[in-house]
């Protein structure tokens, strides 16, 4: 019985009870239902009206022949068929869309007004296409593909990243709309990174990997959206060189988003919406209080779909950790512009400032690159071909001399290759559960055939083992061998305090910093 049937077989079974259950003689039966049918009551409908006394006759009768299941009603003979038009007239437009598949209700009333004069309601001609299987689904011509959940087996699989319009803060004594820029692990529904920012640009895209992998090491792939920001070339090149695969939501199909989406919207109900009730906050207040949400709210409590807390899910499901050379991968993040030696001054110009570089060098057109988030005081000179030439340092042209450092002015920047990754060994610290990432990273000996390649390019000779002869490889084999926690950070520095360019000197310099040198 249908709930609507059911509701109104309960409603005359309750105007009948006193007779059903003989509270009433059987021969007052009949002044009963007279009294009855004159009483005006709510029907299940929502009608106030009387019940007919032939009405009332009808179901006592059919409740006393077959009980409840009787006062269900009786469908219509010809239901299913159309009253208003002819069952000719319905075949023919099944007809119609079944020869093409794609026609609208629109194309299939043409034919009908032309061969018949008349027409099929929207609603009326699809409600018979259905009913005769003739739509698209069931002709199989839909094109939507079918969807499945997105999850992966494993912790830092692949991670999805997305910004999201945050609230308002206050910054310099104005009031500025904030953007959220988040990366999620989908095997976990943990959030590696998150943070509020002032812009939604490469620069916020950058500061929050650089946050994210010195904690976590780096994901098998990484989720975007077609947002300009995602096909900048420093972010493919970074993930290019980690290995990482990187997917392009695919455009008009933003349905395996929701993942990010869904995170997004539960911190607009459950944080953001705290945030608004109270006082405007700064962005570092906002910051704090949102890392305080994640971590004893949102990670601690089972997730719908998982049933799992993220942070729970996140520690059973880390089968393996990726670690990422933060020294290799920042210079992928690097501005790159052409500028020409000055013959005179044997420097180059970066927005009103000189950096003076090797004298041999003037007149020559080089690679400028530069971080542009951390201290200006120094950039790297390459030449066009991308051979490294050296540094050049921010000086004066008036005094000739190196000039110090200038300082930070208005908001403070993060300096990657100093505070920014001492704050991530913090964090690495706080949230590794007892994984120490840095010495995992400084274990990984550097391989002698990449020590060779770099020492190779920095002589400016080509190849890598090849480059040099057997007597120079044995010599830099037991050279390695008596230091196997050289960097290629060091090794640069040392090819720069070298007073000539040769093997020699540059050995010399790497096993003798300054700071090892008796004065």
């Amino acid at each position: 019985m249908k709930p609507k049937d059911e509701e109104m077989a309960i409603f005359w079974c309750s105007l009948l009870e006193p007779v059903l259950f003989g509270e009433v003689a059987e021969k007052e039966t009949n002044q009963f239902l007279k009294k009855l049918a004159q009483e005006e009551r709510r029907f299940p409908n929502g009608v106030t009206k009387k019940p007919s006394l032939s009405s009332l006759k009808r179901k006592l009768k059919k409740y006393r022949q077959a009980g409840f299941n009787a006062l269900e009603r009786k469908p219509r003979a010809d239901r299913g068929k159309s009253r208003a038009h002819s069952q000719e007239l319905i075949d023919k437009a099944i007809d119609i869309k079944r020869d093409q598949p794609l026609r609208s209700d629109e194309t299939i009333n043409q034919f009908l007004k032309t061969g018949h004069g008349k027409t099929i309601p929207k609603s009326t001609l699809y409600r018979h296409l259905r009913q005769a299987d003739a739509t698209k689904v069931k002709l199989d011509v839909v094109q939507t593909p079918v969807r499945r959940r997105w999850s992966r087996d494993h912790t830092h699989e692949l991670w999805i990243g997305d910004f999201e319009e945050g609230p308002f803060c206050l910054f310099e004594g104005a009031v500025v709309r904030t953007h959220l820029c988040a990366f999620i692990d989908c095997h976990s529904r943990y959030l590696v990174e998150g943070r509020y920012y002032y812009r939604q640009n490469l620069d916020i895209l950058i500061d929050s990997l650089l946050r994210a992998w010195p904690v976590h090491g780096h994901s098998a792939e990484i989720y975007v959206d077609n947002a300009k920001v995602f096909h900048a070339n420093a972010f493919k090149a970074a993930l290019y060189a980690l290995h990482i695969h990187l997917i392009h939501r695919k455009p008009g199909d933003p349905s395996p988003g929701g993942l990010i989406e869904r995170i997004f919207g539960t911190a607009q109900s459950q944080f953001e919406a705290e945030v608004r009730l109270g006082n405007i906050l700064t962005l570092d207040e906002l910051n704090r209080a949102f890392s305080a949400w994640l971590e004893m709210s949102y990670h601690r409590k089972p997730h719908s779909e998982t049933n799992q807390p993220p942070k729970v899910r996140y520690e059973t499901g880390l089968k393996v950790i990726r670690p990422v050379d933060m020294q290799a991968v920042i210079p992928y993040f690097m501005t790159r512009v052409e500028r020409s030696v000055h013959k005179d001054f044997s420097d180059v110009q970066l927005d009103g400032r000189f950096y003076r570089v090797d004298k041999r060098l003037r007149r020559d057109r080089v690679e400028v690159r530069f971080d542009p988030y951390a201290a200006a005081d120094t950039v790297l000179i390459y030449s066009r071909a991308g051979v490294y030439l050296g540094k050049g340092t921010l000086h004066h042209r008036e005094t000739g001399e190196s000039a110090a450092p200038a300082q930070a002015r208005g908001k403070p920047k993060y300096d990657y290759l100093g505070l920014l990754v001492h704050e991530h060994e913090k964090e690495l610290r706080a949230k590794s559960q007892g994984i120490d990432y840095r010495k995992a990273v400084a274990e990984r000996r550097w391989p002698f055939t990449a020590f060779a390649k770099a020492l190779a390019q920095l002589l400016g000779k080509k190849g890598d083992l090849t480059a040099f002869s057997t007597q120079e490889l044995e010599s830099l084999q037991k050279f390695f061998g008596r230091n196997p926690q050289l960097t290629q950070s060091q090794l640069l520095d040392a090819f720069e305090r070298a007073a000539e360019k040769i093997l020699p000197y540059i050995l010399y310099e790497c096993e003798n910093p300054p700071r090892n040198r008796k004065e």
